[in-house]
């Protein structure tokens, strides 16, 4: 059957508004497909564009999605409050189906498509996901739909936006040696094949995919709903807002007070904090120790470096590990050598050191230029195979930060050696000071990572006279350190790894305030990521993070917690799926494996939480 061009796009019906107080149908533009000059505005385009956008934004009803080859529309009609135009073309076959529904009657007539009957708007959204597939027509209609949502600002942009989308069409359509052409059989009168109960009883044109709107009569999808967050606070009005006290910094120091990242959203939790020890300063009681606890990827080490940036001070970390002794804490004697090691790569070395402010395990990690947390978080597996050379799937964070503290430690006993042996009383020491003692003495912002899987319950309950506001510790040197008033502690603690404990009674009752740290709304889930991938269509993100959600829901009520989820692990499904074009399969190689080992729940989670809302693509039979 040949496609009739004209009864797709019918150039002579007016154009709705905004474009119905236009002279001129053509726009001087032109789609990559066309004539190079201009490009004809056409209702039927319009009309489709129109209420794509309605069903996005949840302003008008009617939906459209993917089936397998085949897409499907529910148009809603203006004629009626009950009257729609259901709509199923085959890319396959160009093939259409579509009827004319009376929703409350349950009754269908004939869709016919010509001048003199139906405008094709409803045939056109169903077109849309074919339409989308090519690069100007998406881009274009999001730039159109940012017009539409501002209410108009610049309406020559939109018409050119609108002109172009027509034209692409239009072109893509009546042209079957275009690239991108789109296979429409439609005939000289017309007349469609109906759309039937018995079609809607069988659910054969029920959608596994749903681009825009909710179905209401090829199947009950509900809505999908598209997040944005409503309510965030401006860097400019929290970063440095909530300082303790004036102080005077250096620019060693400034350069430790964070800067944070434009997509960052500040959580409720953290201003609460930040405003918790303003408001108490000064006091007989200050509040200076806080615990982040909740599960991982919920921005917990983030939340951290947002609290010392709104307080204005320097930010310092120390991870712990489960064999966290307490002079990991406390700092360390080293023999104060100057002769040589008996190594010139170790004298270089030590050398270097020293210009970086001395043998302490951040500067020897540097050196070595090992992994650092973030590394072991977002890939273990990985940085295991790098360390050791063994593959081992199931390694964590904690088996790679063991091996990373060996591997300093023992440089560091190579570096403290000498050639000859000194006698004790002409051997001199060296104190090397922690981040956490620099943080305390100097009035810093110190994150405690993961204190809860330290072995050793004494560690922590040993450090609980520096928790005390006024309090103090002996170094091993015998030096006497105070906290300095401003110092502020910060431990974040997961609740879903394997390995960790519960934190000591004795140091929870050091903490000013705990706060639980889920993940964070639906709403900035959705606006971080996209802020952090560079992605735009909110739609598809949106249910995402929807499977994100439900993912976690599952897991915590089927007990799985051999795994991580949350926004890492929706990042990198986002960043995947661009890469691979297919979100399905992304899915099983970032949230699905990460979520647990145990193939069984994988299996679980794919069937009973993956599926229902992404369906992996069907593959057509090799001839």
């Amino acid at each position: 059957m040949a496609t009739y061009i004209n009864n797709i796009f019918n150039f002579g019906r007016s154009l709705p508004s905004p474009f119905d107080t236009i002279a001129n149908k053509k726009i001087k533009v032109s789609s990559k497909y066309g004539d190079g000059t201009t490009s004809t505005l056409c209702g039927t385009v319009i009309k489709a564009v129109h209420a794509v956008c309605r069903c996005m934004d949840g302003s008008g009803e009617g939906a459209v999605g993917i089936i397998d080859h085949r897409t499907a529309a529910e148009y809603k009609s203006s004629v009626s409050p009950d009257a729609y135009h259901l709509v199923v073309y085959d890319s396959n076959t160009g093939t259409l189906l579509a009827s004319v529904y009376d929703s409350n009657m349950e009754t269908f007539e004939n869709y016919t498509l010509n001048s003199s009957g139906r405008d094709g708007a409803a045939v056109m959204m169903a077109l849309f996901p074919m339409l989308m597939q090519d690069d100007e027509f998406k881009e274009n209609f999001e730039a159109y739909q940012d017009e539409v949502n501002a209410g108009y600002p610049h309406m020559d942009k939109a018409t050119e936006y609108m002109a172009l989308m027509c034209d692409n069409a239009y072109r893509r359509i009546k042209d079957d040696s275009c690239a991108a052409h789109i296979k429409v059989n439609v005939d000289k009168a017309g007349n469609l094949m109906r759309v039937s109960q018995t079609h809607l009883d069988s659910g054969s044109f029920t959608p596994t995919t749903v681009l825009a709107g909710e179905f209401k009569i090829f199947a009950q999808t509900g809505p999908a709903q598209i997040y944005s967050a409503t309510e965030t606070i401006d860097h400019a009005d929290f970063e440095g807002q909530y300082v303790l006290n004036k102080r005077t910094f250096t620019p060693q120091e400034t350069m430790l007070i964070p800067k944070l990242p434009e997509w960052y959203i500040i959580p409720k939790e953290v201003v609460d904090i930040c405003k918790h020890a303003k408001a108490t300063t000064g006091k007989s009681m200050q509040m200076r120790n806080f615990l982040l606890r909740g599960p991982a990827g919920t921005g917990k080490t983030m939340g951290a470096k947002a609290i010392a940036a709104g307080l204005g001070l320097p930010y310092m970390k120390y991870t712990c590990s489960a064999n966290t002794e307490i002079f990991d804490f406390v700092g360390m004697i080293f023999p104060d050598s100057e002769d040589s090691t008996g190594s010139a790569q170790l004298d270089a070395e030590r050398e270097t050191l020293m210009q970086m402010g001395g043998i302490n395990y951040a500067n020897v990690s540097k050196l070595m230029k090992l992994p650092d947390l973030d590394d072991m978080d977002y890939d273990p597996a990985g940085v295991y195979m790098a360390l050791t050379g063994v593959e081992n799937a199931a390694a964590t964070s904690q088996d790679c930060m063991s091996i990373v503290l060996d591997r300093v430690t023992e440089k560091v006993r190579e570096l403290s050696r000498t050639v000859e042996d000194k006698s004790s009383s002409g051997q001199t020491y060296r104190y090397v000071e922690t981040d956490f003692i620099k943080a305390l003495k100097h009035g810093y912002v110190i994150e405690i990572q993961e204190p809860s899987t330290i072995v050793q319950p004494g560690v922590l309950v040993g450090l609980n006279s520096l928790l005390e506001q006024s309090g103090s510790i002996t170094l091993p040197t015998g030096e006497v350190i105070q906290r300095h008033p401003d110092a502020v502690v910060v431990v974040t603690t997961n609740t879903s790894y394997e390995g960790c404990r519960g934190m000591n009674q004795s140091v929870l009752d050091r903490m000013s305030l705990v706060r639980d740290v889920e993940l964070p709304s639906p709403e900035v889930m959705a606006q971080r990521a996209m802020s952090v991938t560079g992605a735009t269509d909110e739609y598809e993100v949106s249910k995402m993070v929807q499977v994100v959600n439900d993912l976690a829901e599952y897991c915590r009520k089927n007990s799985i917690t051999d795994g991580s989820y949350g926004m890492r692990s929706l990042i990198d499904w986002i960043i995947s799926s661009e890469i691979t074009g297919d979100v399905y399969e992304s899915a099983l190689y970032t949230i699905i494996s990460k979520a647990t080992a145990d193939e069984l729940d994988r299996e679980a989670l794919i069937s009973t939480v993956l599926e229902p809302i992404f369906a992996p693509k069907r593959h057509k039979a090799s001839a």
